[in-house]
């Protein structure tokens, strides 16, 4: 094993925590390793929430670790380390700037004279795929353009380690599929003045597409669950069926379950009233149980092929699968989601019947539910504000996690007819005081 001076990164024992509502420390990452040397792409896979932008944050420079180490060439980071640069999400663009000036941008921080500053700029416009837009500004760009500017502005520092943090996941498909071609030709042929690249992900078939080596993440907190070697020469064949093979055992390692014949709750945060939930439409549910139910499917389906019929990614499919799960309308496991009695029942009834089978899952499956029902119907006005509930959730979460959580607490009570909610007062309300739910 090389010793640590030789890597560019050296992440050990790295653990990560930020503040609650209720003062205590939410836990977001746990005893990470990680080692990035030259020559490699590496992925970061995992859920929303997972702690991969956390970990890539502490690598830029940007956030420091609450406890463990952190280097990057034998130094222990800091501030911004020199030769690492970023590509964000969001494009990041200084919209009164023109595309030149946008990418020039880093060089000038260095002090680079303005003529070297030009040329460098040109060329990796040029490299990018820009030319002829260097007057253009970023309201004059599509999203995959101004995506492009972002990486020419990564590129043009030259840096050893470019970060990548779901660079792709702003553009429409077939804009982020052109551009993940592009980038790994220019890998392939050296053409890139790069050496490695980390990039987060929560794609997996984005990750075996350009990765060689893939970390798996679990959640709450993050930790590595596995390390995967993709021993696939570029340019890699989705439709190879070594390449099925491994997204398929990703999307089941994923979706494993410690206790398969338990009702699990894998993958979504928390437990008891501190369950967070990701906001999931009830339409989309129910559109997904019927999909399930009818033909080819008959209430077994395989992730991939699924997410892959219904144009979502990793993420979405994930967390439609862990709500239906958690409600007790399906099983996700080893990346099979598979209806249950109550879901296939669900999905030969009609709508107001529907409603009152998913409140009645709501209640005795969704603790939070139950108790906003139990309050409203104790009280004699049978009306409970929302700051109520916000606040008893966030002594076991974030304030993101509480707004998402009651957001669709919201949603779903409001689709089973439990009760009536104001958006104005904010308030929680019975429609029909005495009917039980």
């Amino acid at each position: 094993m090389l010793d640590k001076v030789s890597a560019l990164i050296d992440i050990r024992n790295v653990c990560r925590s930020f503040p609650k509502g209720s003062g205590e420390e939410l836990l977001v990452l746990e005893n990470v390793d990680l080692t990035i040397r030259s020559g490699e792409i590496v992925g970061l896979l995992g859920r929303s929430g997972s702690g991969k932008s956390t970990l890539l944050r502490i690598i830029a420079g940007l956030v420091k670790p609450s406890s463990g180490q952190a280097s990057c060439r034998g130094q222990t980071i800091v501030v911004p380390p020199n030769g690492v640069a970023m590509v964000f999400q969001s494009f990041a663009l200084f919209p009164w700037l023109t595309v030149l000036q946008n990418v020039e941008l880093g060089l000038e921080a260095l002090g680079i004279d303005a003529a070297e500053r030009r040329k460098r700029a040109l060329s990796a416009i040029d490299l990018i795929g820009l030319d002829g837009f260097e007057s253009a500004y970023p309201k004059e760009l599509s999203g995959g353009m101004r995506q492009r500017v972002g990486f020419a502005r990564a590129l043009v520092v030259h840096p050893d380690l470019l970060l990548m943090d779901e660079p792709f996941s702003a553009l429409d498909v077939l804009t982020a599929e052109t551009l993940r071609t592009d980038l790994i030709d220019l890998w392939i042929e050296g053409r890139l003045p790069i050496k490695s690249v980390l990039m987060v992900t929560h794609n997996i078939e984005e990750a075996v597409l350009m990765c060689d080596r893939i970390l798996v993440f679990s959640s709450n907190p993050g930790r590595v669950a596995a390390e995967i070697k993709v021993e696939m020469t570029h340019p890699r064949n989705r439709l190879d069926p070594h390449f099925r093979q491994l997204v398929d055992s990703i999307y089941a390692r994923m979706t494993q379950r410690a206790e398969p014949k338990a009702p699990s709750t894998e993958g979504i945060p928390g437990s008891g009233i501190g369950l967070a939930l990701h906001h999931v439409s009830s339409n989309v549910l129910s559109g997904l149980i019927e999909t399930l139910a009818g033909a080819p499917y008959h209430g077994h389906a395989d992730l991939p092929v699924i997410a892959s019929q219904l144009q979502l990614e990793a993420d979405d499919i994930l967390h439609l699968g862990e709500s239906l799960q958690l409600l007790r309308f399906a099983h996700l496991s080893e990346g099979d989601l598979m209806l249950t009695d109550a879901g296939k029942r669900f999905a030969n009834l009609e709508t107001d019947s529907r409603k009152r089978l998913f409140a009645e899952h709501l209640v005795a499956f969704v603790p939070v539910m139950g108790l906003i029902r139990r309050v409203l119907d104790e009280r004699p006005s049978h009306t409970a504000p929302a700051a109520r509930f916000r606040n008893e959730l966030e002594d076991y979460m974030s304030e993101e996690y509480a707004d998402e959580t009651l957001k669709t607490v919201v949603s779903w009570g409001r689709y089973a007819e439990l009760f009536a909610y104001d958006e104005q007062s904010e308030t929680f309300s019975l429609e029909n005081p005495g009917e039980s739910a």
